[in-house]
């Protein structure tokens, strides 16, 4: 399947805002649930989890620990100008 003029429009600009994105924020903290779904990708022995408490409001086990990740500003830059290069190849492509 090729790609038209309007779909290389709509992938550039996403990529565009994701890109944006990058730029704009600085570090992303992950959440219980995110950081105990990688351990349990990366690592072979289960991770720790408050799930088996299910009854309880509040549980007493110790939560895991949150994860920070700083992407490098290279990263934003780089997204942002495949956008910028997929949105204005759209318009340089014919009319479908």
């Amino acid at each position: 399947m090729e790609f038209n003029r309007n779909q290389y429009l709509m992938v550039g600009l996403i990529v565009l805002a994701i890109g944006a994105q990058l730029r704009l924020v600085d570090t992303y903290v992950l959440n219980d649930e995110s950081v105990s779904f990688i351990q349990e990708r990366i690592s072979k022995k289960p991770a720790i989890t408050n799930s088996r408490l299910p009854f309880q409001v509040m549980s007493t086990a110790m939560p895991l620990a949150t994860k920070s990740v700083k992407p490098p500003k290279w990263v934003g830059w780089f997204v942002l100008s495949v956008g910028i290069v997929l949105s204005l190849h759209s318009l340089a492509m014919p009319k479908p």
